[in-house]
């Protein structure tokens, strides 16, 4: 199985229609919040509309309330809220926004990947038993470059992707 991992897309749909057509390799998607605006995720969702959206607030993630009616019409966005906890491809995963909150629940050893954003820097590392991952920010706006990441489960390796 393969999972597209983003965060940090701060309305900026240019990226994300640039990164769309390489989701199509993918299975399931995660994106970690700050997606922004309703709009920025009505996109999303219609981009990768056979397969599951799992999706975590963020900082900057507006007009909540529009985001959820977004997500729940879409029918294929799952709103975790500030943290998730769910099973995709085999794997035990969770998801938040904030890089302190990632790094205490991957040490925790009950899961087998942790996904974050919010300081917009791309990190992968190996905590324990879980993959502690931060695909730097789709925006591109604070480093440079528009980042994601797509995970194989059954390789247990990662593909950076800039857009």
């Amino acid at each position: 199985m393969k999972i597209a991992i983003l965060s940090d897309t701060h309305d900026n749909v240019e990226a994300l229609a640039r990164a769309l057509p390489a989701l199509e390799a993918a299975d399931a998607v995660l994106h970690c919040g700050d997606v922004c605006s309703p709009f920025t995720l009505k996109r999303l969702a219609e981009g990768a509309p056979d397969k599951p959206v799992h999706l975590v607030w963020g900082n900057n993630d507006g007009d909540r309330r529009m985001l959820a009616e977004i997500a729940a019409r879409a029918g294929n966005v799952i709103l975790h809220g500030e943290f998730a906890d769910f099973t995709v491809g085999g794997l035990r995963v969770a998801m938040s926004h904030y890089p302190a909150v990632a790094r205490a629940v991957a040490a925790s050893g009950q899961y087998d990947l942790v996904c974050y954003g919010h300081d917009h820097q791309a990190h992968e590392e190996r905590l324990g038993a879980a993959l502690l991952l931060n695909p730097g920010e789709l925006a591109g706006v604070l480093t440079g470059r528009a980042t994601w990441v797509l995970l194989d489960t059954d390789t247990g390796t990662t593909a950076w992707q800039t857009v």
